[in-house]
């Protein structure tokens, strides 16, 4: 990636010109895994990504109920009637929940989507994807969701948390549809590193474009946790856990940051970058939305990726993921 514009500089979802990085909105309206979040302050964290070229934000269903799709939809709508600009260029992406209760057919995917797309106030969703596998469902749910495409309720189409085998197999689905499969959301990040075993090329050549969660390893690559210093609630215990095993690449990508005079968070966002993907770390804050907007606009250099790299693979996965990794249900 060379020097540009932080704010002209785009990539194809498919139909979708998004930004290089883009705002995860599960905090949005989340109090009990992320802890109490002003919705004042999200929307200025929203406004703040705009601003500085960030167009692409992803929330889903199952985030605070349905709450974070509306903030999503609020925020766009009020920044839409301030600004007096087209909502053109403007990407909102959810997603459908899998095997939730009384959901098992092509049809309930389609009514979610209609739902998703009411909360957020949309009359066409850009990004419609598959929160996880269905496991035995998966069929009804690809039906679904080319269903929801061909109906014109959404301009593209994206899986999440799937895994080498089942995505061949979705792929060749929604092919088969004329439906195009543009995305994978996946967790990836330096104290996670497991889809560059095979994932991450085959999604290359499938030209699916991987969406990295969770690239800040919900913050211990920002290097604000420490010991003495660590988040309430659920995250309290993972965060402990991980800076107690990953002490080598916190210490890296301290240095690297220090040399760049940058902040740890840009460091690692700009590495998910460098390795093609595109992440989508969260944003709580007008300030936190800025600082991850650091990460646009420059590149590592190859000695820099290869120190991180490095430091990654002698500290190896310190990050627990979903087992996305299938194995368990592949459709044949």
């Amino acid at each position: 990636m060379s020097e540009v514009s932080p704010t002209s500089y785009r990539v194809n979802l498919g139909p979708l010109e998004v930004s290089p990085l883009g705002v995860g909105a599960w905090s949005w309206g989340d109090d009990f895994y992320w802890g109490k979040g002003d919705e004042n302050d999200q929307k200025k964290a929203f406004d703040a990504s705009l601003e500085s070229g960030i167009n692409f934000f992803d929330t889903a269903e199952v985030y605070a109920i349905g709450e974070s799709e509306r903030r999503c939809g609020r925020f766009k709508r009020s920044y839409l009637r301030r600004k007096e600009v087209g909502e053109e260029g403007m990407v909102l992406a959810t997603k459908f929940g899998p095997l939730l209760p009384f959901r098992f057919s092509a049809d309930s995917v389609v009514e979610a989507c209609k739902r998703s797309a009411e909360r957020m106030g949309e009359d066409c969703i850009d990004l419609y994807q598959l929160h996880w596998p269905g496991l035995g469902l998966d069929e009804r749910y690809w039906d679904g969701i080319a269903k929801c495409y061909e109906q014109g309720l959404i301009k593209a189409v994206g899986v999440s948390n799937y895994g080498p085998k089942r995505l061949l197999v979705v792929h060749k689905r929604m092919q088969e549809r004329g439906v195009p499969l543009v995305s994978n959301q996946i967790l990836y990040n330096l104290a996670y590193r497991r889809p560059e075993e095979e994932l991450a090329e085959l999604c290359k050549s499938l030209d699916i474009k991987i969406l990295a969660y969770s690239p800040l390893a919900q913050g211990l690559l920002t290097g604000k946790y420490a010991e003495g210093n660590l988040p309430s609630g659920p995250r309290h215990g993972s965060i402990r856990s991980m800076l107690a095993n990953g002490s080598e690449l916190l210490t890296v990508l301290r240095g690297v940051a220090e040399n760049r005079d940058r902040t740890m968070a840009q460091v690692a966002l700009n590495w998910v970058m460098c390795k093609g993907m595109i992440p989508i770390p969260g944003a709580k804050t007008k300030a936190q939305a800025e600082e991850n907007a650091g990460a646009l606009g420059w590149s590592l250099d190859e000695s820099e990726i290869r120190a991180l790299d490095d430091a990654s693979d002698v500290t190896g996965t310190i990050m627990r993921g979903l087992p996305m990794y299938e194995e368990i249900m592949v459709p044949k």
